[in-house]
């Protein structure tokens, strides 16, 4: 447990994860996302970043993966890096980190190195293709994770090419939400047990796993294993996207009979004139129908039509559309910290509400403070080239 001053501004915050240490070796992509999870709930999470250039992606005032966290410069490198990681470790209950197998170790802060100064340490390893497997030493990226796991060839038409999506389905659902899962399953383990241990956290096993319903239905029959044929991937007219008349397009999800019978009916539609839809032979009638009336009307026509029924019909709005809904607002799901819209923590918590303590994290910008509040003087010293 943590013993930092009450001023200190990762104590105190409320979270459900306060006084929980969590240590994050610097990497792109899923890791730092978990660790941002962490942070929002409350932990004090410390990103372990190496002297030199910032690793790809938002310049670090932007980059709000990083929120919620405090930054120390250490390089793995020198003699004095890997004890330093070793010593954090020590005091910490959780580390991530995202190299390929191996690497870890060869720096001298692997899982065995870091739990034999920590035994009830929980040491999370987010890697694409996992730890062991054909697949684990090579590079990959969310898309061929989610290629392999058998969740890309689900996504688009079934008249085109498999939809990229972006790369939430993988790094984000597939990898930190699995990620996270396990290091905080495993914590409760160690703080019964006294023992730490490693929680491999494989994007392709994450990806692979929340496609467990539909491995249910292809077994019962209920699920065809081609794209855009089904009842949940856009091959029902009546689940999926409509372009209306101004270009934009309006979602469907009108699966229940009563839902779709409103639906209908506000589209404009004789229910009793229509084809039954239960019967995927009516689906391609069903579909030209609906989209000659989305067509006759803008989207924020449609939406206006919609709006406050049980039709289950809404707008695709962009990111920034998304920051005004009224809906949204009027819950918070969106905040502004340091003139950058940003969503707010998530989920809600009744007694523990987690908060936005910290901006992005500039790398070294704590060093100095982790290093006392952590008890570590002397080991946390800047590195010559840092800035």
């Amino acid at each position: 447990m943590s013993h930092d001053p009450p001023d200190h501004p990762c104590r105190g915050s409320g979270g459900p994860l306060d006084g929980v240490r969590v240590v994050e070796l610097a990497g792109i992509g899923p890791g730092p996302f978990a660790a941002m999870l962490l942070g929002d709930l409350g932990a004090d999470v410390v990103r372990v970043d190496r002297p030199g250039p910032a690793p790809l992606g938002a310049a670090p005032a932007y980059d709000v993966t990083n929120r919620n966290k405090r930054s120390v410069l250490v390089d793995l490198k020198s003699p004095e890096g890997p004890e330093a990681v070793r010593a954090l470790a020590a005091r910490a209950e959780i580390l991530v980190e995202g190299y390929r197998p191996g690497v870890a170790e060869r720096l001298g802060v692997g899982p065995e190195e870091c739990m034999a100064a920590n035994p009830a340490l929980v040491y999370g390893r987010m890697t694409g293709w996992g730890q062991r497997g054909p697949l684990a030493p090579l590079a990959g990226h969310d898309i061929g994770y989610i290629a392999t796991a058998g969740a890309l060839s689900m996504v688009g038409a079934a008249d085109g090419p498999p939809a990229v999506p972006a790369n939430l389905l993988g790094d984000y659902a597939g990898g930190s939400l699995y990620l996270t899962t396990g290091v905080l399953a495993a914590l409760l383990t160690a703080r019964a047990t006294g023992r730490g241990q490693v929680v491999d956290a494989a994007i392709v096993d994450g990806t692979a796993h929340l496609t467990s319903l539909f491995w249910g239905m292809l077994a019962d029959g209920a699920w065809q294993d081609v794209r855009g044929r089904n009842l949940l991937d856009g091959g029902c007219p009546y689940y999926g996207v409509y372009e209306t008349g101004d270009g934009g397009w309006m979602a469907v999800g009108a699966l229940e009979p009563r839902f779709y019978a409103t639906f209908v009916a506000l589209l404009g539609l004789d229910g009793d004139d229509l084809p039954e839809r239960t019967d995927p032979r009516n689906w391609p009638e069903l579909r030209a129908r609906f989209t000659a009336r989305f067509k006759t009307a803008s989207r924020d026509a449609w939406t206006a039509v919609f709006e406050g029924t049980d039709a289950c019909v809404a707008p695709v709005l962009s990111l920034r559309e998304a920051a005004g809904h009224p809906h949204l607002t009027e819950r918070g799901t969106y905040t502004e910290r340091d003139g950058v819209t940003q969503p707010a923590p998530a989920p809600r918590f009744s007694a523990t509400p987690a908060t936005l303590r910290l901006p992005p994290a500039a790398p070294g910008a704590h060093t100095a403070d982790v290093a006392r509040d952590w008890g570590l003087p002397g080991l946390l010293d800047l590195p010559k080239d840092s800035p």
